[in-house]
């Protein structure tokens, strides 16, 4: 599969999982979608991501997630929302599921790249 086609593939699934997201109650906001190499290059410089962040491909992107109106930051809140995920495609990568659990995150592997 290309890129482009893996791009087109991800993104559907990311609408797939914000209308899961509202028909179980949760509510959404964007955070990164797609990052720079460069800015990639600096999270990583200081403990925040990898350079060859997935978010430099176009296959992830971070939700912010909101019960009851609340913001919600912790890993396990994402939980559900991870889990449905995992379950759209073999590829499907959640971040809660890092040694460095990054909940908000939600990705596709491509080349390697989890």
């Amino acid at each position: 599969m290309t890129l482009g086609e893996k791009q087109r593939r991800f993104t559907g699934l990311v609408g797939k999982l914000i209308m899961w997201a509202y028909d179980n109650g949760y509510e959404l906001t964007f955070g990164d979608a797609y990052r720079s190499p460069d800015e990639a290059a600096r999270n990583a410089q200081v403990g925040k991501g990898i350079a060859n962040s997935l978010h430099t491909k176009r296959l992830a992107v971070d939700l912010n997630l909101f019960i009851d109106g609340q913001y919600k930051n912790l890993s396990e809140a994402y939980r559900p929302l991870g889990e449905y995920w995992k379950s759209l495609d073999p590829e499907a990568r959640w971040g809660g599921d890092f040694t460095r659990p990054d909940g908000n995150h939600f990705s596709m592997e491509f080349e390697g790249v989890k």
